[in-house]
């Protein structure tokens, strides 16, 4: 048990990082707001402790962490739950855009139970689930979504060999289109900012943008010099960072009826290649170079190796391209030349499909076997858009950042949440892991920031992003990995304890099916409720769902009927994967997700890891993030953790290995690790564990993808 807040004194904040008469000043503010508050629940002084500013942005961390966890000293997590950070207030949470939903529809869907949006939110995600034409005949006109032929209704459950329905029957219209055309509600005006970007190593140069008028110029251009080359429904591939232009790509593949076929830019030749092949990719965009840290890597050659399909070749600088080209491929500029020649192409543009028309084809991780071919549908970006707008409060006049790319699920989802609701986009070109990514934020404006929680681990370890102005973001959002507390309040506090909404979901949901929410109170590194219009269940060892409002840990199951989920993979049988063997739940069959999700008291989320990812240590069941958990905070030398089970070779027991990543300056011994470990594995969570082998390695590969 640490010192409560009454007992932090001159010395623990000097020994935190404050110089003596910092440390006086701060002790006489930080005793004002404690005075202030009600001392006996720890929450209302944090509140008051965060509504004061008492903790600045430029503090040292260990002083954020020492007041954290002195204001939680005697909080039970057992009978509370994990302690909240973020609160939403009552004049904020009616300004939300779920809020200002509630607050103009709560009493006609909720009758007289409903109370505000705080109170009443956890009811009205369950109506959301229960009733959920209701919610997206509201929503719908909420985003920039306008049908060239409208629905018929918005949910057809008549067909019982689709467990998740038809959506929107009858519809047609063009997604893209609807990203680019000016609207009344939301506000989008053709001089609006639309994406604004940053080359790397152009730290001090002006931030380039352009127009909502602008773009949609530059991607009918690219829409006409693709009609030159290609035939109405090819497969396209994406291989490139997630630049201006990939977005301008992007767009006007799907404006002109061509499906995008998603690559990332990490992939090596073999695997860029099972992805043409699955896809049957007619051609594909891709550039010369990557410039990452000042040094340029090359990617053209790997496109070439992978496949002889037609490339059309971007520089990475300049206008010319940097490389010697195929006789079949074109460079950029040629490319766009195409479009003065084909000018009777734009009476086929935009081109308005069914709204089940495949506009994307994306791919699942592949870590075994073939990677699972995703096709998104036209219902895809419009799932992806409301979630954000919902959870993530992305409204008009909001900047969006989320370093990504379009080879995985974030790169479409981010485009379309921004013009879909009418934000601005704003893209680095270049790599995330520097100072020159933290001032581009600074220098855009942004509003909203996405991250992945190893990007802010090597953000706080390096303290690259130290005196930079991060105060105008309003919320950050996590996705990929599981979270870690102390870099999430570390994220937090570079705003003035902005909330970091934890966002969990896939590919092939087209969204996150456990979320935050700016509606309700948040803890560092958990999900506060499933998504609006998402059913889920825990289920215990014999595929029985707990009840709702118990803590527990299990698989989760999630409710079929859901907007924006696949009904089909290319190259896989989608039934089989997403629901043979799934139990019945109130007369449905759930869909598998895959991931095992631990419920606290509160209601509370935290994913623990996947199904197949579970290690037999001594007969009992455990994942490699519990283990992680643990590991990552006993010790400070320690920066991070990996946990695995191996199988002897001889049988018997799964043994437990840990890699360890030691922070810069610190050097301990692979079995003084190896007994604290043990230690504290068996103290938390469970005496029976044990740790076989400790072994210290300089760095973990990074995530391949920042994705759901």
């Amino acid at each position: 048990m640490g010192k409560s807040i009454s007992e932090v004194t001159m010395e623990d904040l000097v020994q935190a990082g404050l110089a003596i008469e910092e440390a006086k000043e701060f002790q006489r503010v930080l005793n004002e707001a404690v005075s202030g508050a009600e001392r006996s629940d720890p929450r209302k002084v944090w509140r008051e402790v965060v509504a004061r500013r008492v903790l600045k942005p430029w503090h040292p961390h260990g002083l954020h962490q020492l007041i954290y966890y002195s204001v939680y000293a005697d909080w039970d997590t057992s009978t509370n739950g994990p302690p909240p950070y973020w609160f939403p207030s009552q004049y904020e949470s009616k300004h939300t855009n779920l809020g200002r939903l509630m607050e103009n529809y709560g009493s006609k869907l909720l009758g007289t139970s409903y109370k505000d949006p705080i109170t009443s939110f956890s009811q009205f995600q369950k109506f959301s689930v229960q009733h959920p034409e209701a919610y997206w005949s509201i929503v719908l006109k909420e985003l920039s979504v306008s049908f060239h032929e409208a629905p018929k209704c918005i949910l057809d459950t008549t067909d019982k060999s689709k467990h998740g329905g038809t959506w929107l029957p009858g519809s047609a219209l063009n997604i893209a289109e609807c990203c680019l055309l000016p609207r009344s509600h939301p506000r989008k005006e053709d001089s609006d900012l639309a994406v604004v970007w940053r080359d790397e190593g152009s730290d001090d140069s002006h931030v380039n943008h352009i127009t909502l008028q602008e773009l949609r110029q530059q991607v009918m251009l690219v829409a006409n010099a693709l009609h030159a080359i290609f035939t109405n429904g090819d497969a396209i591939a994406i291989d490139m960072p997630m630049t201006v232009n990939a977005v301008i790509i992007y767009l006007a593949i799907v404006l002109a009826g061509f499906v995008v076929v998603s690559i990332a830019d990490s992939f090596a030749a073999k695997e860029i290649a099972t992805r043409l092949r699955v896809s049957k990719a007619k051609g594909i965009f891709t550039q010369d170079f990557i410039l990452r840290g000042g040094r340029k890597f090359p990617l053209y050659s790997r496109v070439v190796e992978a496949d002889p399909i037609k490339a059309i070749v971007l520089p990475v600088m300049g206008k010319d391209v940097g490389t010697q080209l195929r006789e079949q491929d074109l460079s950029w500029k040629d490319f766009l030349s195409g479009a003065s020649h084909h000018p009777s192409s734009t009476s086929n543009i935009p081109s308005y499909r069914p709204i089940e028309t495949v506009t994307n084809i994306l791919f699942s991780s592949g870590t075994t076997g073939e990677p699972k071919a995703i096709p998104w549908t036209q219902l895809s970006p419009i799932r992806a858009a409301a979630d954000v707008w919902a959870h993530l409060d992305v409204q008009v006049g909001d900047v969006f950042c989320w370093p990504t790319n379009l080879g995985w699920v974030m790169g479409p989802a981010l485009l379309y949440s921004c013009f879909l609701t009418g934000a601005t986009l704003a893209l680095y070109h270049g790599s995330p892991l520097g100072r020159g990514f933290g001032k581009f934020v600074q220098d855009a404006e942004v509003t909203v920031l996405g991250t992945v929680p190893s990007l802010v681990k090597s953000w706080r370890s390096t303290q690259c992003m130290e005196g930079l102005d991060w105060t105008r973001i309003k919320l950050f959002a996590s996705t990929g990995e599981v979270s870690n507390v102390d870099d999430d309040q570390w994220l937090s506090s570079r705003a003035y304890y902005k909330p970091v909404m934890e966002c969990c979901g896939g590919t092939e949901l087209a969204s996150c099916y456990i979320q935050g929410s700016p509606l309700q109170p948040q803890v560092f590194g958990a999900f506060s409720t499933a998504s609006v219009t998402t059913g889920i269940v825990i289920l215990d060892e014999y595929g029985i769902p707990y009840p709702d409002d118990q803590a527990c840990a299990g698989e989760v199951g999630l409710f079929p009927i859901n907007m924006g989920s696949t009904d089909r993979l290319l190259n896989a049988d989608h039934d089989e994967i997403y629901f043979k063997g799934m139990p019945m739940y109130k007369g449905m069959r759930l869909r598998r997700h895959g991931d095992i999700v631990e419920r606290t008291v509160g209601g509370y989320m935290m994913v623990q890891g996947r199904v197949d990812d579970t290690m037999n240590l001594g007969g009992i069941k455990t994942s490699s993030i519990e283990i992680e958990r643990v590991c990552d905070r006993v010790d400070e030398s320690i920066l991070e953790t990996a946990a695995i089970s191996i199988a002897p070779v001889n049988g018997g027991p799964e043994q437990l290995v840990i890699f360890v990543v030691l922070k810069k300056g610190f050097n301990i011994e692979p079995e003084q690790l190896k007994r604290i470990f043990s230690r504290a594995i068996q103290s938390n969570l469970n005496p029976l564990f044990k740790v076989n082998n400790v072994k210290i390695v300089p760095e973990f590969p990074e995530p391949l993808q920042t994705s759901y």
